[in-house]
């Protein structure tokens, strides 16, 4: 199997492909990486740092893409504080299957708002998620913090 067809069933190396970021709920493009909201999201706002390149672990990062990576998940942070005020993050990643990861070949940053007494017990208590925005509207807001922090 060529790289191209390995490529082709990463889901995230097609959403950095795509040109239709309101589809794919993509808020922000940079030089080595990308910001999308998770359509399965922890919290309003759960959004996921991803670099164009598919790699599954963070040494095969090169310098720029893994200090893009990071200035991506600051200005996420950010963008988030300005549209949701927040009152804490998790920021974390899943490296391999058995960690967690979902698309352990793709490695990812997630960034979750998170609030004093939100519901962040019921997803490990009750397998049940509650997220009570429309991920339209977060991806507009979003979107727009975003662009208002990066092209001040």
């Amino acid at each position: 199997m060529s790289d191209s067809d390995k490529n082709a069933d990463d889901l995230f190396y097609r959403i950095g492909q795509s040109a239709d970021d309101d589809a794919n709920l993509v808020v922000h493009r940079g030089k080595a990486c990308y910001v999308v909201l998770n359509r399965f999201p922890y919290n309003a706002g759960h959004a996921l740092v991803i670099p164009y390149r598919p790699v599954a672990e963070l040494e095969l990062l090169a310098d720029d893409e893994a200090a893009d990576l990071w200035r991506t998940v600051t200005l996420t942070v950010s963008a988030l504080r300005r549209a949701f005020a927040p009152q804490g993050f998790n920021i974390g990643l899943n490296l391999g299957a058995c960690a967690g990861a979902g698309l352990p070949s793709h490695l990812h940053i997630h960034v979750v708002p998170r609030w004093h007494d939100d519901v962040n017990f019921m997803t490990a208590t009750a397998g049940t998620r509650v997220h009570p925005n429309e991920l339209d509207k977060v991806h507009a807001v979003l979107k727009q913090a975003m662009s208002e922090i990066s092209h001040p």
